[in-house]
């Protein structure tokens, strides 16, 4: 019923940006698009995509059946890191490493599981409380080793410390941040929280409602939640977010856009510098920032995947983007 759900809004965005849909290269000519590496397999529909701050390792995870993908510097094919099926997880959506070497995957109807990127060792597992609908999304690291989860359904933002990290074994997800208050009217249905960002000063959290296109500063000590101050664009569609040295880069899927933003030091307002639609991006979902180059996830989820009819183009590719 959840996936239905989220189907129909996904076709919904779908059929609102056919009726103007992007050039086929709309960026400047010193925005390059390209493939930097393969993922193997006829329908990996991959969705998250972290880096190792240590090694340099990139890790993308599969929406369609779970599978965790590494590839190393050089290397032009990701191995698998972990099968689909591995620990019941039969999907994954956001991913992030920590500065222990620790792989966070999450699951969305499930809640995220922990693992050791040297020995593929399961950590730990942390489910969503109670029975009631949920989309665990996206997930964010903060510099005290704190990890911040977005559940698109909920309006919520849970959070898992580096203590309950260390006990390992089975738990359940506490909530920190409740944005149900505080975002724009929208359908019972419709899809809100998505990517989140942590500040590296450990001040705060950024994340993004895709659907009323606003983001939200969730205050660290003190709780408060506002929305920050956008200007000279807006968050439609926003899925992963990247905050590197006062600047936020967003995935827009729906739109085959990223944006880049200039965000005050407070977190209170955010500037946008300059946005790319390009169809080369194939409905980009994530993305990370390694060595000036954003390395962003085609999902290509609007070609036989979760969001649409269609055949996808094989191999599935992560793509590195240049110049913005």
């Amino acid at each position: 019923m959840l996936m239905r759900r989220f189907v129909a809004l996904g076709a919904a965005a779908l059929a609102a940006v056919s009726l103007q849909a992007p050039p086929a290269a709309q960026a400047e000519s010193r925005v390059r698009v390209s493939a930097a590496y393969e993922l193997p397999g006829a329908k990996v529909y991959p969705e998250g995509i972290a880096t190792d701050p240590r090694s340099g390792a990139l890790y993308a995870g599969s929406y369609a059946d779970g599978t965790i993908y590494r590839t190393t510097p050089g290397r032009r094919v990701a191995e698998v890191f972990l099968p689909a099926g591995t620990d019941a997880r039969h999907t994954a959506n956001g991913l992030r490493v920590d500065r222990a070497g620790r792989l966070w995957v999450t699951d969305s109807t499930a809640g995220v599981t922990v693992y050791d990127t040297r020995t593929r060792r399961l950590l730990a597992r942390f489910d969503v409380p109670g029975a009631g609908p949920r989309f665990v999304n996206d997930v964010a690291i903060g510099p005290d080793g704190s990890a911040y989860l977005t559940d698109s359904v909920r309006a919520v933002v849970y959070r898992v410390t580096p203590r309950e990290v260390a006990r390992g074994g089975r738990a359940t997800l506490t909530p920190r941040f409740d944005l149900a208050g505080a975002l724009e009217p929208h359908a019972p249905d419709a899809f809100t929280l998505n990517g989140i960002v942590a500040d590296p000063r450990g001040r705060y959290l950024l994340t993004v409602d895709l659907t009323g296109g606003d983001l939200y500063r969730l205050d660290l000590a003190s709780s408060a939640i506002r929305k920050v101050r956008l200007s000279g664009g807006d968050m439609f569609h926003a899925d992963g977010l990247e905050i590197q040295h006062g600047r936020l880069w967003a995935a827009h899927n729906t739109a085959y856009a990223i944006s880049r933003w200039r965000v005050t030091a407070d977190g209170s307002a955010a500037r946008l510098e300059r946005r790319v639609a390009d169809r080369a991006l194939q409905f980009p979902t994530t993305l990370v920032r390694r060595h000036g180059v954003l390395y962003v996830v085609r999902s290509q989820f609007d070609k036989g995947g979760p969001l649409g009819p269609g055949t996808p183009e094989v191999p599935f590719t992560i793509a590195a983007v240049r110049g913005i």
